[in-house]
């Protein structure tokens, strides 16, 4: 499998019976931009069994770190949920993905936009030095359907900001806009209806979702992908990519198996 690097899993955590986290090793020849995926998998029956997964970690850091739902009859999670600290799991050598920088139109404030497990990209992102020297305000908007699903509250409104690398700039520029839509929270509402009405940004003290001035990236459902991308359409948003950019960038392998 010469595509595929072989890493150790250094850490799992399991924050749910829907999620868990995972870290491994890095192979040093392993290099990424903040927001991009790779394929990851392990061996079975001697075969590769793969999917895309967005690397949590930023590209800096020396381990790499996925966040995982788990499905009970998913061919790779319902495996995958199982591995334990010393287990080897695959991962690919080439990282692909639109959540990029260069993908966007210079802009204001970026507005990442995620469900459940779509965070992860983010969570890249949100180490990323560039962003920060890009734009005003970087807002993390996560969504999710139970408190305890907000699997990385923790890390982002008390570890992050205290690191000695990015602590001052993510101090200064990150809002963080985590919203529940089943049991009563900081925040209620799904992420479309909310930029909709305009009530997450005035919630943050800034203005209405406009085109000249903020740029979004998305992650998460296939729904909540197709609801959002149809309001930023309406509003006059045009979608980028690698070789043109625009107002906002989509993933679209987001990891459901």
């Amino acid at each position: 499998m010469s595509t595929m690097n072989t890493e150790r899993v250094l850490e799992v955590r399991h924050y749910t019976d829907r999620l868990f986290s995972f870290k491994t090793t890095r192979d040093p020849a392993f290099r990424f931009l903040n927001g991009q995926f790779t394929m990851i998998g392990l061996e079975v029956d001697g075969k590769p069994l793969l999917r895309a997964y967005s690397m949590a970690s930023s590209n800096y850091e020396d381990n790499l770190e996925f966040f995982s739902i788990k499905v009970a009859d998913g061919p790779l999670t319902s495996r995958l949920q199982n591995i334990r600290v010393g287990d080897h799991v695959l991962v690919g050598r080439k990282p692909v993905g639109t959540l990029i920088q260069d993908s966007l139109l210079p802009g204001r404030t970026l507005y990442l936009c995620a469900t459940g497990t779509g965070l992860a990209p983010f969570l890249s992102v949100i180490k990323d030095p560039e962003a920060y020297e890009r734009y005003e305000n970087v807002v993390l908007v996560h969504g999710t359907r139970f408190i305890a699903e907000q699997a990385y509250d923790d890390f982002i409104t008390r570890v992050l900001p205290q690191d000695e690398f990015i602590g001052e700039m993510v101090r200064a520029k990150l809002r963080y806009y985590p919203t529940v839509t089943r049991e009563p929270y900081v925040h209620n509402g799904r992420i479309t209806a909310l930029l909709e009405s305009g009530q997450l940004p005035a919630d943050l003290g800034l203005p209405p979702l406009n085109r000249d001035s903020d740029r979004v990236m998305i992650c998460g459902s296939p729904v909540f992908l197709k609801d959002l991308v149809a309001m930023l359409h309406q509003r006059g948003f045009e979608e980028g990519a690698n070789n043109r950019p625009g107002h906002f960038v989509v993933e679209k392998a987001f990891v459901e198996k």
